[in-house]
């Protein structure tokens, strides 16, 4: 039986060579642009969260959906490169990021160049015509919804009040919705029922919520050696996360951290808000929300695959453990 971090390292390098094989040799500094973090890597989790869905509502090979599940791949980085010049952020999975590479207009429409190939690359897959304008719409409203989250994140910094259902909100909005996505359109290019469809994003929906609980976590209580990203970054910038929330309501006052920060000050608000017990409650909603999305798998057949999704969504919370 395969485990989940064999299939994960052979679907990334899988998809390595697929995306070396479409964006290894672009010409012209828009398109190379286009393809700067697609080829510095990634877990690939989004294509693969595709394929396993496809194949759990069919058995046979899914060769034939990897255009739909690069789609994914190509939405999820068009949102990296927006995102980082909305953030001001220099440096991405190792390499600089694309606007400080090129400059904010040629990432802009660098982004844009990558939304636009989602959409074809959805229509290449073997899949009926119904089945691509169904996957078709549904990225389309993913995106929307995409957009959405990440306006709804940037007004939440200049409020002090943010509940914690608006953060659920914003996070399903700016993470589930795409993993959501990314299992729904594997399922219906696959063939799924619309019961089952459903079902599988819910499991998305849920799992990317539990996905995005827990790398605010990671964010406070990772060294940056470990994570890879300044420690308590969300903290220092004000970000309205729910251990901001949670720490909020416990009469916790975070305003006085929105600066730069000692590793010793972080570890002393760690242990503050670990007494008052946010730690605890945070790490529960996620443990929360991953055990809703394994039990929206229940009413899918039994198989490996369906295994492995179910896998996917205790990574998730385990990440940083």
């Amino acid at each position: 039986m395969t485990t989940l971090q064999d299939y994960l390292e052979k679907n990334a390098d899988r998809f390595d060579k697929v995306i070396h094989r479409y964006f290894g040799d672009v010409h012209g500094d828009l398109f190379r642009a286009s393809a700067h973090l697609l080829l510095a890597g990634g877990k690939r989790l989004r294509p693969a969260v595709v394929i396993l869905a496809a194949d759990a509502v069919r058995k046979g090979s899914s060769d034939d959906l990897i255009p739909a599940a690069l789609a994914l791949e190509l939405t999820h980085n068009f949102t990296l490169i927006h995102d980082d010049i909305m953030d001001g952020d220099v440096v991405r999975r190792g390499v600089p990021t694309v606007h400080t590479v090129w400059d904010e207009p040629t990432a802009i429409l660098a982004g844009d160049v990558l939304y636009a190939k989602a959409f074809e690359f959805i229509c290449l897959s073997d899949a009926t015509d119904a089945a691509k304008v169904r996957a078709t719409k549904m990225l389309a409203r993913t995106c929307a919804e995409i957009c959405d989250g990440q306006s709804m994140d940037m007004a939440f910094e200049k409020r002090e009040d943010v509940s914690e259902a608006e953060y659920l909100e914003m996070v399903s909005k700016k993470t589930g919705v795409l993993y959501g996505a990314s299992a729904a359109i594997g399922g219906i290019l696959a063939g799924a029922t619309p019961i089952q469809a459903d079902a599988l994003y819910q499991f998305g929906l849920n799992s990317g919520v539990a996905f995005q609980i827990q790398d605010d976590l990671i964010d406070l209580l990772a060294s940056t050696e470990k994570s890879g990203k300044d420690q308590a970054s969300d903290i220092r910038e004000g970000k309205q996360t729910l251990i901001a929330i949670r720490a909020r309501e416990k009469g916790i006052d975070l305003v006085p951290y929105r600066r730069s920060l000692s590793a010793e000050e972080i570890n002393d608000l760690i242990a503050r808000l670990e007494g008052a017990g946010v730690i605890d409650e945070v790490r529960a909603r996620a443990v929360e929300r991953a055990a809703v999305a394994k039990e929206a798998l229940s009413i899918l057949p039994d198989s490996e695959e369906k295994n492995l999704l179910s896998e996917i969504a205790d990574f998730f919370i385990d990440r940083g453990n």
